[in-house]
């Protein structure tokens, strides 16, 4: 079987490939190197999904978040995660407002910093659960719960969230559900010796370079729903279920060693995001459809924090994404049509 649509904009999907190339060229302006993580952004982007992103401090996860803000015209936030922030001072609160002419009194919802379009969670894991249950409603329902009245988060909503690997004192992990929200866990490592040699140049000049905005929330939005379209077929679905289903160990058709190395495998959603995210990488790169290799390329960012390993596997010096690793070794393509025949099915 394999989806069809009706007369999709080859010339809207030809304008997202193009505005991917701008925006990436933008972003170059302030973002020296992390080519690889400002696809992953961008991918979650345009698959309307959230990130987190885990790296040492200094690496200006900060300032590529607030780029990608500036390059697509999007209402920012940042809001620093600190032990004694309460779900209010994010999602806001309501005051009691009085009429000086009538007297009269009524209580008015005051808008927390979680009403904009892309959120920077900085350090997200170091607020309470408390908290951080007040984000998940953001990332999960699109919306807050204030005073028992539900109030909608602007279209578009990303939570782009930061954490920091080394320091962990005073933290609070975050909980599996909440993990599971997030399409992507982006690593970010180390610049080479010559990106690093011009971050050096280019952060300590005279010069202050700036960003030109590439697209309007509007726009971003309409171009989601063009990703949404892009086809698959079933033998990549069938590869992405394959693959997902092998992290839950040798009953679910995954080889011996996740039996002995993996506590929880992943979920349905873990599938979904591989789908969505594989359609978000071929729509930006100008492919009117999806290939394996689209879903091979997205599975480390979209596993990585749905896998939970035992001590076995951390005595024995495995991560999550060795582990991953070897999956995309391990599990095998299904015999199938091939993805070109569902090449021609965007048409105009």
């Amino acid at each position: 079987m394999i989806e069809t649509t009706d007369e999709l904009d080859l010339a809207a999907l030809d304008e997202l490939r193009s505005a991917h190339d701008q925006i990436r060229q933008q972003i170059a302006r302030q973002i020296v190197g992390q080519d690889e993580v400002i696809d992953q952004m961008l991918m979650a982007v345009f698959a309307r999904g959230h990130c987190i992103l885990e790296g040492v401090p200094g690496l200006a996860k900060t300032l590529m978040v607030h780029s990608l803000a500036e390059s697509l015209s999007l209402e920012f936030s940042r809001i620093q995660f600190t032990p004694d922030l309460m779900p209010s001072d994010i999602t806001g609160t309501e005051v009691l407002y009085e009429d000086r002419s009538t007297g009269a009194r009524e209580l008015r919802f005051v808008q927390g910093p979680i009403f904009s379009n892309l959120i920077l969670a900085d350090e997200i894991n170091r607020t309470p659960p408390k908290t951080q249950a007040a984000l998940l409603e953001a990332m999960q329902e699109r919306q807050v719960t204030a005073g028992g009245h539900r109030h909608v988060l602007p279209d578009p909503f990303f939570v782009l969230a930061t954490q920091n690997p080394i320091e962990q004192e005073g933290t609070y992990p975050l909980p599996e559900a909440q993990l599971d929200r997030f399409l992507f866990k982006i690593f970010i490592t180390y610049p080479k010796p010559e990106e690093e040699r011009r971050i050096y140049r280019v952060t300590t000049g005279a010069s202050e370079p700036e960003i030109t905005p590439m697209l309007t929330g509007a726009r971003i939005s309409a171009l989601q729903k063009l990703v949404r379209r892009v086809p698959v077929s079933d033998h990549c679905i069938d590869y992405a279920m394959d693959l997902v289903r092998a992290t839950r160990g040798p009953e679910h058709g995954g080889p011996a060693y996740i039996g002995e190395w993996v506590t929880w495998g992943a979920g349905p959603r873990a599938g979904q995001s591989l789908i969505l995210a594989a359609k978000a990488r071929a729509a930006l790169s100008g492919r009117p459809s999806v290939s394996v290799e689209d879903i091979r390329h997205v599975a480390p960012a979209v596993l990585r924090h749905r896998i939970v390993i035992n001590y076995n596997a951390q005595a024995l010096g495995e991560t999550t994404d060795t582990i991953v690793k070897k999956l995309l070794n391990d599990v095998p393509v299904r015999k199938g049509a091939a993805d070109a025949a569902v090449a021609e099915v965007f048409r105009s």
